[in-house]
């Protein structure tokens, strides 16, 4: 067999054990929980941060919840607290969730936040671990929505 023959068997061999790889993982995935997680988060973020209802925290955070936000202590109540006075100050405060994404345990959502109707907002990327119906962990990276950009590009 010539030395293109050669590679081409050995490509398709290759292509192959890592088509059978990566369907072997998507398997090992569990998509349905997947979907349970966020759907959990979804369902959470729209109750909490859009309708303010902050007992909603009571029944989707962990008691023990980690928090990585360096202005929010860590835990359930401390959470629900920073928040209970957030909503009195910014009551017309609301995040659009643009779009969500999941792997395992993790749920992404890019959110567009807003303090009133008048006010730019934020991109928002907030990042939860879930375990056993339950939000023991967030992360969020956040940055302003300015007036002019460089780009025709939105951040949504």
């Amino acid at each position: 067999m010539n030395v293109i023959k050669k590679s081409f068997v050995i490509g398709i061999c290759l292509l192959s054990f890592t088509g059978i790889a990566v369907a072997k993982d998507l398997k090992q995935r569990n998509l349905a929980q997947e979907e349970e997680n966020r759907t959990l988060v979804i369902n959470f973020y729209n109750n909490f941060f859009n309708k303010h209802q902050v007992t909603e925290a009571t029944k989707t955070l962990a008691e023990d919840y980690k928090q990585h936000n360096p202005y929010v202590a860590n835990g359930r109540t401390p959470a629900i607290t920073y928040f209970e006075g957030f909503f009195k100050q910014n009551p017309q405060s609301s995040a659009t969730i643009v779009r969500s994404s999941v792997e395992g345990d993790i749920v992404w959502l890019h959110v567009h936040s807003k303090i009133n109707n008048d006010d730019l907002g934020k991109a928002v990327v907030d990042i939860f671990r879930v375990k056993d119906g339950k939000i023991v962990e967030h992360w969020d990276v956040i940055q302003n929505v300015p007036e002019q950009a460089e780009n025709n590009n939105t951040m949504f």
